[in-house]
């Protein structure tokens, strides 16, 4: 008897000793294309991600425009997280993204926004004062929210008379480093660059109503490259889940209806 519970003990040693020997399956790696409006949520998300999952994120930020340039040239991206739907379908019909794997993930709100507290009212009206010297912008060909921006001042009949005014960002990241660096008093942003945890954190900010612009939608996309990759495919999903929303609604971020 005491032979027998011996030879289970060392049988259990040896199966306990290869458990711990044998290598682990690998975790595999993926990057990620992420629109300039996207990098702070990104920030939170992919501990997260990692942490759960066990995968490796490689995460680079650029205007919408650019990233697809990148994409068409061959750029090694496994997903593309735009910041509209029209570039990812442009992408899909080129073949380079994956049919079938394409969701909006959030919907952007275009602000208002200044460093100093007391410059925007909550009317937007500051922009038909002459309180300020420029108001920056993000380049409408590359950034969505650029366009948006151009398509408000349309909305508010002021494009001529702000026009000398306007100082350019090659993307969203930039429009608001021209801003909080006071090389512009004012600047239309993505509400997720001046919102944390559901508040504004600095300076003053105006809503634009979603009305008087087209819908930021933001579509995730697989590309080509991750189709067989675990760590892509699993971080869509992620994308998808709960956990990854309560992260995205902190920065202001929107969700489309379910079924839509």
């Amino acid at each position: 008897m005491r032979r027998r519970l011996q030879h289970v003990l060392i049988c259990g040693l040896w199966l306990a000793m290869l458990a711990v020997m044998a290598p682990a399956m690998p975790a595999a790696e993926a990057r990620i294309a992420v629109a300039a409006n996207f990098a702070g949520p990104m920030q939170r998300l992919v501990p997260l991600f990692e942490s759960a999952t066990g995968h490796r994120l490689i995460v680079a930020v650029g205007s919408t425009g650019a990233l697809h340039a990148q994409i068409r040239h061959g750029a090694p991206f496994d997903v593309f997280l735009a910041g509209d739907t029209t570039t990812p379908a442009m992408l899909r019909a080129a073949g380079v993204g994956v049919e079938g794997y394409s969701f909006t993930y959030a919907t952007g709100r275009l602000v208002l926004w200044s460093g100093d507290p007391r410059l925007v009212d909550g009317e937007g009206a500051v922009l038909r004062s002459r309180e300020w010297r420029r108001l920056a912008i993000a380049n409408p060909a590359l950034a969505p929210y650029g366009k948006a921006a151009i398509e408000t001042l349309g909305h508010l009949g002021l494009i001529e008379q702000v026009r000398s005014r306007l100082v350019q960002g090659e993307n969203i990241a930039q429009t608001l480093q021209f801003v909080a660096s006071g090389n512009a008093q004012l600047g239309f942003v993505a509400l997720s660059q001046v919102m944390q945890d559901g508040r504004m954190t600095a300076g003053s900010m105006w809503r634009v109503p979603r009305e008087w612009h087209a819908a930021i939608a933001q579509d995730a996309l697989l590309l080509q490259r991750g189709r067989d990759n675990p760590a892509a495919v699993a971080f869509l999903e992620f994308l998808r889940g709960a956990r990854a929303r309560e992260v995205m609604q902190r920065f202001g971020y929107e969700f489309p209806a379910e079924g839509s």
